[in-house]
């Protein structure tokens, strides 16, 4: 009897919201924005590494300060998705459950990443 392993790869869309990009394009103006926008990504960026940095230290109420602070900037720039699991990561930290919560700060990371990378080719393609 042979046993076959099957590696999974999870892999989801970013859930970015144009709209919202576009609606603080023409508030701020191309330049202004552009500004929020890449400061946000280097924010977000920081954050998502030092979340995981406190998940490891058990660090849980500044985990939670933090992992609030990824969602309402991701929020302003229109990455849903992020947000989203953010309030999931939010909800773990809340319930105690450090096993969902090991799993679902795995996917706010795997969506940070796609979600940074996504609104960088946005940016690309100059809103």
């Amino acid at each position: 009897m042979v046993e076959e392993i099957m590696v999974l790869a999870p892999k989801e869309n970013a859930g970015l919201d144009p709209d919202r990009l576009e609606a603080l394009y023409s508030q701020l103006g191309p330049s202004a924005a552009e500004d929020v926008v890449c400061r946000a990504m280097e924010e977000l960026a920081l954050r998502l590494a030092h979340i995981d940095r406190l998940f490891h230290e058990h660090a849980w109420g500044d985990m939670r300060k933090n992992t609030r602070a990824l969602v309402a900037i991701a929020d302003q720039i229109g990455m849903t998705g992020l947000a989203c699991v953010g309030g999931h990561v939010i909800s773990c930290i809340d319930d105690v459950d450090h096993i969902a919560l090991a799993a679902t700060l795995a996917r706010l990371n795997r969506l940070g990443e796609g979600s940074l990378t996504a609104i960088w080719d946005l940016q690309d393609l100059s809103i």
